[in-house]
């Protein structure tokens, strides 16, 4: 009985660490026309938080290891853009300069989600 209940309370606490506490990797200060990759796999976006310089291009590469159905749409809504992922091949958005700002992204039901940070 004593170990259903730390078990039960060890997952309780993967639980709260996964979405409330855990912050993915942010890649930060990205110089003039550079590229980032972004891996869709595992329910995340490895980095989910890109910060690039205001009025510098940026090309963002998605490559998308998962097959779940979700992970195939991307979704800029603020930029209006809008995209379907290949599965194991790069799909580049080239972005313009951009005046500052935080450009969320996600999937269509929002379960992948991430941002790009303009500063």
């Amino acid at each position: 009985m004593l170990t259903v209940n730390l078990l039960g309370l060890g997952l309780i606490a993967v639980i709260v660490w996964w979405f409330w506490l855990y912050k993915p990797t942010l890649v930060k200060g990205i110089p003039d026309a550079s590229e980032v990759t972004v891996i869709v796999e595992n329910g995340v976006y490895q980095p989910a938080h890109i910060s690039i310089k205001e009025n510098y291009p940026v090309r963002i590469n998605f490559i998308r290891k998962d097959e779940s159905p979700c992970a195939a749409m991307l979704l800029f809504p603020d930029l209006d853009i809008s995209a379907e992922l290949p599965l194991n091949k790069p799909f580049v958005i080239t972005l313009p300069a951009m005046k500052k700002g935080q450009y969320p992204f996600h999937c269509q039901m929002k379960m992948y989600t991430g941002s790009l940070l303009v500063e």
